[in-house]
Formats: C-alpha cells, structure tokens, sequence
C-alpha cells in the first residue's frame, strides 16, 4: 500500500487540503493521475486526523483493506489523542506501524510547524498552511505528491 500523509495539529487545514485534492467529503475511493504514471491510481481517501476520528492503526489497516485500493491519503495528528494516548498515539507511531505492515510511506505533508517527529526523506513542511489560501497548499502538497 501506498500512502501519502498529512500530518497537523487542529486547525492547520488538513481536512479542507485533502478534500481539495480529492474531492472526498469524508471517506471514498477516488482515481488520481500520477505524473510518473500512464493510468490512474486508485486511492482511498480519507478526512480528519486518525486520533481526532478515534480510529486505531488496526482498525484504519482493515478500514483501507476492504477499499481494495492501491494507496491512500489520509490525515494525522502530530501528538496522540489527550484522553487515550494508548489507542490513538501519536504521529510517529502509527507511521512506525504502517511501515510494519508493509505500507510504503510516498509522502508527508506537514501543514504548520510540527510534524510530531515524524522522519522519512520524502517529508516536506508547508509553514504557511494554516493562513494560506486552501488551493495554494493543496497545489503545492499536489507537486509534492507528484499527483497532475
């Protein structure tokens, strides 16, 4: 599986940026044209951080699973949730715990300053996320991406 991340704390924009690119309102599958590729790929989308949904590693793995797609985008939170930190942590983990399940990390998008420790070659800060316009990130998280 491949995964593209967005990674932010409240109010950063994650939600609307991923909407921009996919034009998902909560969660559906979606084909998206890669710059490297001669068909389209077929993505499962998703809204709203993993901690912030309540939703665990196992249960997104499963929720992904069943979409029968070959990548996803999806959104985390830089910390763990305040009230259950074990069942929802932070960033770092569930990355740590997709990469253990196989899941190829394409991209890392962090909106804002904190990306929650989060370290992979293919991460890229967009600081002025949470004051920029909403389609000015989502076109350069798109170039990030490699998504025409």
């Amino acid at each position: 599986m491949d995964a593209y991340i967005l990674i932010g704390n409240a109010n950063t924009r994650k939600t609307s940026v991923v909407r921009s690119l996919t034009g998902c309102f909560n969660r559906s599958v979606r084909d998206i044209q890669l710059q490297s590729g001669k068909r389209p790929v077929r993505f499962y989308a998703r809204v709203g951080a993993l901690q912030s949904t309540r939703t665990t590693i196992d249960e997104f793995v499963q929720e992904v699973a069943r979409a029968r797609c070959e990548a996803v985008v999806f959104c985390l939170a830089p910390h763990a949730h305040k009230t259950d930190l074990l069942e929802y942590p932070d960033a770092q983990a569930y990355v740590a715990a997709f990469r253990a399940q196989g899941w190829r990390i394409k991209a890392v998008a962090v909106l804002g300053q904190d990306g929650g420790g989060v370290r992979t070659p293919n991460l890229r800060q967009h600081t002025q996320a949470p004051t920029a316009p909403v389609n000015a990130t989502a076109r350069d998280i798109r170039a990030q991406f490699g998504w025409i």
